[in-house]
Protein backbone atom coordinates (compact mmCIF):
# COMPACT_ATOMS: atom_id res chain seq x y z
CA UNK A 1 0.00 0.00 0.00
CA UNK A 2 1.00 3.13 -0.41
CA UNK A 3 -0.82 5.12 1.75
CA UNK A 4 -0.23 9.25 0.94
CA UNK A 5 3.51 9.58 1.40
CA UNK A 6 6.30 10.26 -0.61
CA UNK A 7 7.68 6.67 0.27
CA UNK A 8 8.47 4.79 -2.48
CA UNK A 9 6.00 6.38 -5.00
CA UNK A 10 5.73 5.23 -8.39
CA UNK A 11 7.86 8.08 -10.16
CA UNK A 12 4.43 8.34 -12.78
CA UNK A 13 2.59 11.76 -12.12
CA UNK A 14 -0.44 10.19 -14.01
CA UNK A 15 -0.67 6.74 -12.60
CA UNK A 16 0.38 7.12 -8.82
CA UNK A 17 0.97 4.48 -6.45
CA UNK A 18 0.26 4.54 -3.35
CA UNK A 19 0.91 2.66 -1.46
CA UNK A 20 -3.56 0.62 -1.98
CA UNK A 21 -6.72 -1.23 -1.22
CA UNK A 22 -10.02 -1.66 -2.06
CA UNK A 23 -12.79 -4.28 -2.52
CA UNK A 24 -15.21 -6.41 -4.45
CA UNK A 25 -18.12 -5.26 -5.64
CA UNK A 26 -22.11 -5.83 -7.26
CA UNK A 27 -24.23 -8.46 -6.08
CA UNK A 28 -26.56 -10.47 -8.10
CA UNK A 29 -29.55 -9.16 -10.21
CA UNK A 30 -32.95 -9.56 -11.67
CA UNK A 31 -31.92 -10.66 -15.19
CA UNK A 32 -34.25 -7.77 -18.04
CA UNK A 33 -33.30 -8.03 -21.67
CA UNK A 34 -30.12 -6.45 -22.84
CA UNK A 35 -28.40 -5.90 -19.12
CA UNK A 36 -26.12 -7.43 -17.75
CA UNK A 37 -26.73 -9.31 -14.30
CA UNK A 38 -24.19 -9.09 -11.37
CA UNK A 39 -22.85 -12.61 -10.28
CA UNK A 40 -24.51 -14.15 -7.76
CA UNK A 41 -23.06 -13.21 -3.87
CA UNK A 42 -22.37 -14.77 -1.05
CA UNK A 43 -25.47 -15.01 1.28
CA UNK A 44 -23.21 -13.63 4.37
CA UNK A 45 -22.17 -10.64 2.64
CA UNK A 46 -24.00 -9.53 -0.27
CA UNK A 47 -27.69 -8.28 -0.72
CA UNK A 48 -29.27 -8.70 -4.17
CA UNK A 49 -28.73 -5.65 -6.46
CA UNK A 50 -30.99 -3.53 -9.29
CA UNK A 51 -29.73 -4.31 -12.90
CA UNK A 52 -27.07 -1.85 -13.90
CA UNK A 53 -27.51 -0.34 -17.16
CA UNK A 54 -25.19 -0.09 -20.39
CA UNK A 55 -21.91 2.57 -19.48
CA UNK A 56 -23.20 5.61 -21.86
CA UNK A 57 -19.70 6.62 -23.22
CA UNK A 58 -18.59 10.07 -24.34
CA UNK A 59 -15.56 12.36 -24.76
CA UNK A 60 -13.10 12.66 -21.23
CA UNK A 61 -12.73 15.78 -19.47
CA UNK A 62 -9.63 17.67 -20.24
CA UNK A 63 -6.81 17.06 -17.96
CA UNK A 64 -5.97 18.90 -14.94
CA UNK A 65 -3.01 21.26 -14.81
CA UNK A 66 0.09 20.50 -15.08
CA UNK A 67 -1.22 16.88 -16.67
CA UNK A 68 -2.18 17.10 -20.07
CA UNK A 69 -5.11 16.08 -21.72
CA UNK A 70 -6.27 12.47 -21.61
CA UNK A 71 -5.53 10.17 -25.13
CA UNK A 72 -8.13 11.09 -27.76
CA UNK A 73 -8.60 7.42 -27.66
CA UNK A 74 -10.44 7.64 -24.11
CA UNK A 75 -13.79 7.41 -23.49
CA UNK A 76 -15.51 8.21 -20.36
CA UNK A 77 -18.78 7.69 -18.25
CA UNK A 78 -20.63 7.21 -14.72
CA UNK A 79 -22.58 4.17 -13.36
CA UNK A 80 -24.45 4.56 -10.40
CA UNK A 81 -23.89 2.36 -7.99
CA UNK A 82 -25.73 2.40 -4.60
CA UNK A 83 -23.93 4.65 -1.39
CA UNK A 84 -24.76 2.17 0.83
CA UNK A 85 -24.44 -1.72 -0.62
CA UNK A 86 -26.72 -3.29 2.06
CA UNK A 87 -29.35 -0.61 0.95
CA UNK A 88 -29.29 -1.29 -2.86
CA UNK A 89 -32.57 0.20 -3.60
CA UNK A 90 -31.37 3.45 -0.91
CA UNK A 91 -29.68 6.57 -2.55
CA UNK A 92 -27.14 6.30 -5.26
CA UNK A 93 -23.98 7.60 -6.27
CA UNK A 94 -21.67 7.51 -10.03
CA UNK A 95 -18.45 6.14 -10.31
CA UNK A 96 -16.32 7.79 -12.95
CA UNK A 97 -14.82 5.19 -15.03
CA UNK A 98 -12.66 5.67 -17.92
CA UNK A 99 -11.91 2.93 -20.92
CA UNK A 100 -9.87 2.50 -23.67
CA UNK A 101 -10.49 -0.53 -26.49
CA UNK A 102 -8.48 -2.97 -27.67
CA UNK A 103 -6.63 -1.91 -30.78
CA UNK A 104 -6.87 -5.83 -32.79
CA UNK A 105 -10.39 -6.31 -31.82
CA UNK A 106 -9.87 -10.02 -33.83
CA UNK A 107 -7.47 -10.81 -30.35
CA UNK A 108 -8.99 -9.08 -28.05
CA UNK A 109 -9.24 -10.81 -25.03
CA UNK A 110 -11.72 -8.59 -22.82
CA UNK A 111 -11.36 -5.90 -20.24
CA UNK A 112 -8.19 -5.81 -17.78
CA UNK A 113 -9.82 -3.11 -14.80
CA UNK A 114 -6.62 -1.67 -12.58
CA UNK A 115 -6.60 0.31 -9.68
CA UNK A 116 -3.35 2.21 -8.39
CA UNK A 117 -3.61 2.25 -4.52
CA UNK A 118 -3.28 5.22 -2.61
CA UNK A 119 -6.10 5.00 -0.89
CA UNK A 120 -7.02 7.66 -2.30
CA UNK A 121 -5.56 7.59 -6.20
CA UNK A 122 -6.95 8.46 -9.51
CA UNK A 123 -7.25 4.88 -10.84
CA UNK A 124 -9.40 6.40 -13.96
CA UNK A 125 -5.73 7.87 -15.20
CA UNK A 126 -5.15 4.27 -15.72
CA UNK A 127 -6.88 3.88 -18.83
CA UNK A 128 -6.84 7.97 -19.57
CA UNK A 129 -3.24 7.87 -20.32
CA UNK A 130 -2.95 3.74 -21.00
CA UNK A 131 -1.58 4.62 -24.24
CA UNK A 132 0.79 6.71 -23.29
CA UNK A 133 4.68 5.86 -24.76
CA UNK A 134 6.64 6.60 -21.67
CA UNK A 135 4.51 5.48 -18.49
CA UNK A 136 1.35 3.48 -20.61
CA UNK A 137 1.15 0.33 -20.98
CA UNK A 138 2.66 -2.09 -23.76
CA UNK A 139 1.17 -1.46 -27.13
CA UNK A 140 1.20 -5.54 -27.25
CA UNK A 141 -1.25 -5.33 -24.22
CA UNK A 142 -3.02 -2.42 -26.04
CA UNK A 143 -4.03 -4.78 -28.57
CA UNK A 144 -5.68 -7.57 -26.43
CA UNK A 145 -7.29 -5.90 -23.71
CA UNK A 146 -10.02 -2.77 -23.11
CA UNK A 147 -7.98 -1.13 -20.53
CA UNK A 148 -11.05 0.34 -17.71
CA UNK A 149 -9.87 2.48 -14.61
CA UNK A 150 -12.44 4.10 -12.44
CA UNK A 151 -11.76 7.08 -9.55
CA UNK A 152 -13.09 4.76 -5.93
CA UNK A 153 -15.95 6.42 -4.34
CA UNK A 154 -14.83 9.51 -2.12
CA UNK A 155 -11.84 10.02 -4.76
CA UNK A 156 -11.34 12.31 -7.33
CA UNK A 157 -13.85 12.59 -10.84
CA UNK A 158 -16.65 10.05 -8.27
CA UNK A 159 -16.70 12.63 -5.72
CA UNK A 160 -14.66 14.06 -3.02
CA UNK A 161 -14.73 13.24 0.72
CA UNK A 162 -14.43 16.73 2.46
CA UNK A 163 -12.95 16.69 5.71
CA UNK A 164 -11.62 19.49 7.95
CA UNK A 165 -8.27 18.97 7.29
CA UNK A 166 -7.55 22.42 9.83
CA UNK A 167 -7.47 20.01 12.23
CA UNK A 168 -4.64 17.97 11.41
CA UNK A 169 -2.04 20.14 12.33
CA UNK A 170 -3.25 20.29 15.88
CA UNK A 171 -2.55 16.40 16.07
CA UNK A 172 0.42 15.10 17.68
CA UNK A 173 2.83 13.42 14.93
CA UNK A 174 4.32 11.20 18.06
CA UNK A 175 2.54 11.39 21.53
CA UNK A 176 5.21 11.37 24.06
CA UNK A 177 3.09 10.57 27.21
CA UNK A 178 -0.46 9.70 27.76
CA UNK A 179 -1.89 13.03 27.80
CA UNK A 180 -1.06 13.36 24.63
CA UNK A 181 -1.55 9.94 22.95
CA UNK A 182 -5.46 10.87 24.26
CA UNK A 183 -5.04 14.49 22.74
CA UNK A 184 -4.64 12.99 19.83
CA UNK A 185 -7.36 10.47 20.06
CA UNK A 186 -9.44 13.24 20.38
CA UNK A 187 -8.71 14.91 17.48
CA UNK A 188 -8.32 11.85 15.19
CA UNK A 189 -11.97 11.74 16.09
CA UNK A 190 -12.86 14.99 15.68
CA UNK A 191 -11.17 14.85 12.03
CA UNK A 192 -13.41 11.91 11.20
CA UNK A 193 -16.46 13.74 12.34
CA UNK A 194 -16.10 16.41 10.31
CA UNK A 195 -15.50 13.93 7.76
CA UNK A 196 -19.30 12.86 7.86
CA UNK A 197 -20.59 16.33 7.83
CA UNK A 198 -18.98 17.53 4.90
CA UNK A 199 -19.07 14.74 3.18
CA UNK A 200 -22.41 12.58 4.43
CA UNK A 201 -22.82 9.20 4.99
CA UNK A 202 -20.56 8.48 2.05
CA UNK A 203 -17.61 9.15 4.72
CA UNK A 204 -18.15 5.52 6.33
CA UNK A 205 -18.99 3.75 2.93
CA UNK A 206 -15.19 3.86 1.27
CA UNK A 207 -14.40 1.04 2.28
CA UNK A 208 -12.77 -1.82 0.46
CA UNK A 209 -15.88 -4.08 0.08
CA UNK A 210 -17.96 -1.50 -0.99
CA UNK A 211 -15.15 0.00 -3.78
CA UNK A 212 -15.33 -3.90 -4.88
CA UNK A 213 -18.77 -4.05 -4.95
CA UNK A 214 -18.42 -1.04 -7.27
CA UNK A 215 -15.84 -2.53 -9.39
CA UNK A 216 -18.40 -5.24 -9.83
CA UNK A 217 -21.21 -3.59 -10.68
CA UNK A 218 -18.73 -1.96 -13.70
CA UNK A 219 -17.85 -4.98 -15.08
CA UNK A 220 -21.99 -6.02 -15.33
CA UNK A 221 -22.50 -2.40 -16.98
CA UNK A 222 -19.60 -3.46 -18.74
CA UNK A 223 -21.67 -6.07 -20.34
CA UNK A 224 -18.54 -8.33 -19.27
CA UNK A 225 -18.92 -12.17 -17.98
CA UNK A 226 -15.72 -12.05 -16.48
CA UNK A 227 -12.49 -9.18 -15.85
CA UNK A 228 -8.57 -9.45 -15.42
CA UNK A 229 -7.38 -7.16 -12.51
CA UNK A 230 -4.13 -5.41 -12.43
CA UNK A 231 -3.94 -4.14 -8.66
CA UNK A 232 -0.99 -1.56 -7.18
CA UNK A 233 -0.44 -1.34 -3.55
CA UNK A 234 -3.64 -1.11 -2.17
CA UNK A 235 -5.59 -2.01 -5.29
CA UNK A 236 -3.78 -5.23 -4.28
CA UNK A 237 -6.41 -5.26 -1.26
CA UNK A 238 -8.97 -4.28 -3.59
CA UNK A 239 -7.99 -7.78 -5.27
CA UNK A 240 -8.19 -9.54 -2.89
CA UNK A 241 -11.35 -8.31 -1.66
CA UNK A 242 -13.09 -8.75 -5.36
CA UNK A 243 -11.40 -12.39 -5.28
CA UNK A 244 -13.18 -13.10 -2.04
CA UNK A 245 -16.83 -11.69 -3.26
CA UNK A 246 -17.17 -12.54 -6.74
CA UNK A 247 -14.16 -15.33 -7.58
CA UNK A 248 -16.36 -16.74 -10.79
CA UNK A 249 -15.97 -12.86 -12.18
CA UNK A 250 -11.95 -13.42 -12.32
CA UNK A 251 -10.73 -14.12 -15.57
CA UNK A 252 -6.98 -13.18 -14.02
CA UNK A 253 -5.65 -11.35 -10.83
CA UNK A 254 -2.41 -10.08 -10.99
CA UNK A 255 -1.45 -8.20 -7.57
CA UNK A 256 1.96 -6.14 -7.56
CA UNK A 257 3.28 -4.63 -4.49
CA UNK A 258 0.33 -6.74 -1.86
CA UNK A 259 -0.78 -5.52 1.03
CA UNK A 260 -1.04 -7.85 3.57
CA UNK A 261 -4.92 -9.12 3.40
CA UNK A 262 -5.29 -10.85 7.05
CA UNK A 263 -5.68 -7.65 8.56
CA UNK A 264 -3.00 -7.49 10.81
CA UNK A 265 -3.32 -5.60 13.88
CA UNK A 266 -0.80 -2.36 14.53
CA UNK A 267 1.90 -4.21 15.90
CA UNK A 268 2.71 -6.73 12.82
CA UNK A 269 2.08 -3.97 10.74
CA UNK A 270 4.29 -2.00 12.55
CA UNK A 271 6.68 -4.87 12.93
CA UNK A 272 6.77 -5.74 9.20
CA UNK A 273 7.46 -2.68 7.84
CA UNK A 274 9.86 -1.88 10.57
CA UNK A 275 12.19 -4.73 9.94
CA UNK A 276 12.25 -4.17 5.85
CA UNK A 277 13.41 -0.70 7.25
CA UNK A 278 15.91 -2.29 8.92
CA UNK A 279 17.20 -4.73 6.15
CA UNK A 280 17.23 -1.90 3.56
CA UNK A 281 19.65 -0.16 6.03
CA UNK A 282 22.08 -3.45 6.50
CA UNK A 283 21.94 -3.26 2.50
CA UNK A 284 23.26 -0.38 1.89
CA UNK A 285 25.76 -0.93 4.63
CA UNK A 286 27.18 -3.95 2.21
CA UNK A 287 26.82 -1.42 -0.51
CA UNK A 288 29.73 0.93 1.26
CA UNK A 289 31.50 -1.57 2.13
CA UNK A 290 32.30 -2.01 -1.45
CA UNK A 291 31.43 1.15 -3.25
CA UNK A 292 34.68 3.82 -2.88
CA UNK A 293 31.33 6.52 -3.58
CA UNK A 294 30.13 5.86 -0.39
CA UNK A 295 30.84 8.89 1.92
CA UNK A 296 31.49 6.28 5.14
CA UNK A 297 33.32 3.87 3.03
CA UNK A 298 35.54 2.18 6.01
CA UNK A 299 33.16 2.57 8.43
CA UNK A 300 30.46 0.40 10.20
CA UNK A 301 27.32 2.09 8.43
CA UNK A 302 25.11 0.27 10.88
CA UNK A 303 27.42 1.51 13.71
CA UNK A 304 27.67 4.82 12.68
CA UNK A 305 23.14 5.21 12.80
CA UNK A 306 23.30 3.15 16.28
CA UNK A 307 25.78 6.29 17.57
CA UNK A 308 23.03 8.72 15.58
CA UNK A 309 20.30 7.32 17.53
CA UNK A 310 22.23 7.35 21.09
CA UNK A 311 23.41 11.01 20.13
CA UNK A 312 19.27 11.63 19.59
CA UNK A 313 18.39 9.88 22.80
CA UNK A 314 21.00 12.12 24.67
CA UNK A 315 19.48 15.19 22.75
CA UNK A 316 22.95 16.21 21.67
CA UNK A 317 22.70 15.54 17.72
CA UNK A 318 22.14 18.56 15.54
CA UNK A 319 21.17 18.86 12.28
CA UNK A 320 24.03 19.69 9.86
CA UNK A 321 25.60 22.94 8.39
CA UNK A 322 27.40 24.02 5.89
CA UNK A 323 30.39 24.84 8.24
CA UNK A 324 29.26 22.77 11.31
CA UNK A 325 26.51 21.51 13.79
CA UNK A 326 23.48 23.94 13.81
CA UNK A 327 21.31 24.42 16.71
CA UNK A 328 18.02 22.44 15.50
CA UNK A 329 18.03 19.42 17.35
CA UNK A 330 17.31 16.16 15.77
CA UNK A 331 15.53 13.57 17.93
CA UNK A 332 14.77 10.11 17.37
CA UNK A 333 11.66 9.79 15.72
CA UNK A 334 13.01 12.56 13.10
CA UNK A 335 16.40 10.56 12.42
CA UNK A 336 13.55 7.15 11.85
CA UNK A 337 11.67 9.49 9.37
CA UNK A 338 14.44 10.16 7.47
CA UNK A 339 15.79 6.53 7.56
CA UNK A 340 12.78 5.64 6.26
CA UNK A 341 12.19 7.92 3.70
CA UNK A 342 15.60 8.23 2.24
CA UNK A 343 16.00 3.99 2.01
CA UNK A 344 12.68 4.00 -0.08
CA UNK A 345 13.99 6.36 -2.33
CA UNK A 346 16.88 3.75 -2.33
CA UNK A 347 19.18 6.03 -4.04
CA UNK A 348 22.48 5.04 -1.78
CA UNK A 349 24.51 7.52 -2.54
CA UNK A 350 23.17 10.46 -1.74
CA UNK A 351 22.03 8.56 1.84
CA UNK A 352 24.92 7.53 3.11
CA UNK A 353 26.67 11.20 2.02
CA UNK A 354 23.35 12.44 4.12
CA UNK A 355 23.84 9.99 7.15
CA UNK A 356 27.83 11.19 6.94
CA UNK A 357 26.87 14.75 7.26
CA UNK A 358 24.24 14.06 10.35
CA UNK A 359 27.81 11.92 11.76
CA UNK A 360 30.25 14.88 11.51
CA UNK A 361 27.86 17.37 11.42
CA UNK A 362 28.97 18.96 8.57
CA UNK A 363 26.57 18.61 5.15
CA UNK A 364 23.08 19.00 4.46
CA UNK A 365 20.36 16.80 4.70
CA UNK A 366 17.02 16.45 2.89
CA UNK A 367 14.42 16.08 5.35
CA UNK A 368 11.63 14.46 3.38
CA UNK A 369 8.14 13.42 5.35
CA UNK A 370 4.72 12.06 4.98
CA UNK A 371 1.58 12.29 6.32
CA UNK A 372 -1.64 10.25 5.81
CA UNK A 373 -3.96 11.82 3.79
CA UNK A 374 -8.03 12.47 4.57
CA UNK A 375 -8.73 9.66 1.42
CA UNK A 376 -6.39 6.97 2.93
CA UNK A 377 -7.18 7.43 6.68
CA UNK A 378 -11.29 6.99 6.08
CA UNK A 379 -10.13 4.15 3.81
CA UNK A 380 -7.42 2.52 6.12
CA UNK A 381 -9.16 2.80 9.11
CA UNK A 382 -12.19 1.13 7.96
CA UNK A 383 -10.51 -1.38 6.44
CA UNK A 384 -7.93 -2.39 9.27
CA UNK A 385 -8.24 -2.40 12.61
CA UNK A 386 -5.05 -0.47 14.32
CA UNK A 387 -7.09 0.63 17.44
CA UNK A 388 -4.11 0.24 20.45
CA UNK A 389 -5.66 0.23 24.27
CA UNK A 390 -3.50 2.81 25.23
CA UNK A 391 -0.18 4.75 25.74
CA UNK A 392 1.23 2.26 27.99
CA UNK A 393 0.15 -0.95 24.94
CA UNK A 394 1.48 1.92 22.57
CA UNK A 395 4.67 2.19 24.57
CA UNK A 396 4.78 -1.16 25.06
CA UNK A 397 4.92 -1.90 21.13
CA UNK A 398 7.05 0.72 20.14
CA UNK A 399 9.96 -0.82 22.43
CA UNK A 400 9.11 -4.25 21.15
CA UNK A 401 9.62 -3.23 17.36
CA UNK A 402 12.48 -1.13 18.35
CA UNK A 403 13.72 -4.35 19.34
CA UNK A 404 13.30 -6.03 16.32
CA UNK A 405 14.47 -3.37 14.06
CA UNK A 406 16.98 -2.16 16.29
CA UNK A 407 19.43 0.01 13.45
CA UNK A 408 16.38 2.06 12.52
CA UNK A 409 13.89 2.06 15.23
CA UNK A 410 10.42 1.87 13.48
CA UNK A 411 9.25 2.70 10.00
CA UNK A 412 7.69 6.08 10.04
CA UNK A 413 5.07 5.88 7.42
CA UNK A 414 3.90 2.50 8.84
CA UNK A 415 3.47 4.23 12.33
CA UNK A 416 1.99 7.59 10.45
CA UNK A 417 -0.85 4.63 9.40
CA UNK A 418 -1.36 3.41 12.53
CA UNK A 419 -1.40 6.59 14.63
CA UNK A 420 -4.15 7.91 12.17
CA UNK A 421 -6.48 5.53 13.29
CA UNK A 422 -6.28 5.61 17.11
CA UNK A 423 -9.61 7.23 18.47
CA UNK A 424 -11.54 7.44 14.79
CA UNK A 425 -15.37 7.13 15.31
CA UNK A 426 -16.00 5.32 12.26
CA UNK A 427 -15.10 1.88 13.08
CA UNK A 428 -13.17 -1.12 11.13
CA UNK A 429 -15.76 -2.90 9.01
CA UNK A 430 -15.65 -7.20 9.65
CA UNK A 431 -13.55 -8.96 6.81
CA UNK A 432 -16.92 -10.65 4.29
CA UNK A 433 -17.04 -14.25 4.16
CA UNK A 434 -15.73 -16.58 1.14
CA UNK A 435 -18.45 -16.60 -1.47
CA UNK A 436 -18.74 -19.76 -3.56
CA UNK A 437 -16.53 -20.47 -6.53
CA UNK A 438 -13.51 -21.50 -8.15
CA UNK A 439 -10.94 -18.68 -8.72
CA UNK A 440 -7.62 -18.63 -11.75
CA UNK A 441 -4.76 -19.06 -10.69
CA UNK A 442 -2.99 -15.84 -9.46
CA UNK A 443 0.24 -13.99 -9.50
CA UNK A 444 1.59 -11.57 -6.55
CA UNK A 445 4.48 -9.74 -7.58
CA UNK A 446 7.21 -7.58 -4.71
CA UNK A 447 10.33 -6.36 -3.93
CA UNK A 448 12.38 -8.40 -1.41
CA UNK A 449 13.09 -4.96 0.27
CA UNK A 450 9.39 -3.03 -0.16
CA UNK A 451 8.69 -0.79 2.64
CA UNK A 452 5.44 0.52 1.70
CA UNK A 453 4.28 -3.27 1.40
CA UNK A 454 6.72 -5.80 2.83
CA UNK A 455 7.16 -9.38 2.09
CA UNK A 456 5.79 -11.31 4.66
CA UNK A 457 2.19 -9.54 3.23
CA UNK A 458 3.10 -10.77 0.15
CA UNK A 459 3.66 -13.95 1.13
CA UNK A 460 0.21 -13.87 3.04
CA UNK A 461 -1.55 -12.29 0.19
CA UNK A 462 -0.28 -15.68 -1.81
CA UNK A 463 -0.86 -18.41 0.73
CA UNK A 464 -4.56 -16.98 0.76
CA UNK A 465 -5.33 -18.19 -2.61
CA UNK A 466 -5.92 -21.78 -3.51
CA UNK A 467 -3.63 -21.69 -6.42
CA UNK A 468 -0.75 -18.49 -6.42
CA UNK A 469 2.22 -18.21 -7.55
CA UNK A 470 4.62 -15.29 -5.88
CA UNK A 471 7.46 -13.21 -8.14
CA UNK A 472 10.11 -11.18 -6.11
CA UNK A 473 12.69 -9.04 -6.94
CA UNK A 474 15.63 -8.39 -4.85
CA UNK A 475 15.42 -4.88 -4.79
CA UNK A 476 14.40 -2.16 -2.82
CA UNK A 477 11.37 -0.71 -4.26
CA UNK A 478 7.35 -0.49 -5.03
CA UNK A 479 5.10 -0.83 -7.24
CA UNK A 480 7.25 -3.11 -10.02
CA UNK A 481 4.77 -2.98 -12.42
CA UNK A 482 6.80 -0.27 -14.56
CA UNK A 483 9.05 0.56 -17.40
CA UNK A 484 12.69 1.43 -17.41
CA UNK A 485 13.12 0.16 -13.63
CA UNK A 486 11.68 -3.06 -12.95
CA UNK A 487 10.81 -4.65 -16.77
CA UNK A 488 11.48 -7.94 -15.41
CA UNK A 489 8.55 -7.69 -13.17
CA UNK A 490 6.06 -5.79 -16.39
CA UNK A 491 6.99 -8.89 -18.30
CA UNK A 492 6.10 -11.61 -15.88
CA UNK A 493 2.43 -9.08 -14.81
CA UNK A 494 1.51 -9.01 -18.76
CA UNK A 495 2.84 -12.69 -19.44
CA UNK A 496 0.58 -14.13 -16.64
CA UNK A 497 -2.61 -11.48 -17.69
CA UNK A 498 -2.36 -12.80 -21.21
CA UNK A 499 -2.60 -16.41 -20.58
CA UNK A 500 -3.24 -17.00 -16.45
CA UNK A 501 -3.33 -21.09 -16.69
CA UNK A 502 0.74 -20.60 -18.73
Amino acid sequence: MNTSTRVNKRPDTRRRVASVLLALSASAALAVPGTAVADEPSPATAPVTAPVPPISWGACPPGRPPYPDPSPKAQCGTVKVPLDWSKPQGPKIGIFVARQRATDPARRIGVLMSNPGGPGDLGADDALYADDPLEGYDPAMLQRFDMVGFDPRGVGRSQVAECDETIIDSIPARPRDAAGFERMRALNGRLADSCLRRTGPLAAHMDGESVARDMDAIRVALGERRISFLGHSYGTFIGERYARLFPRSLRALALDSAMDPDRPNAERYLTDGSVTVNNALKRLAAWCEKDPACALQGQDLTAVTDSLFARADAGTLREPGPTGPTRTPVDADRLSEFLTYALGDWNPEPTARQLAALHTGKGEVRWLSGATDIASRIVLCRDYDFRIRDYAEYRAIRERVARAAPHVRHNAQSLDTILACQGWTVPPRPQPARAAGGLPPVLVVNATHDLATPLPGARRMERSFPEATLFTMDVVGHWLYRRGASEEAMRVIDTYLVDPKG
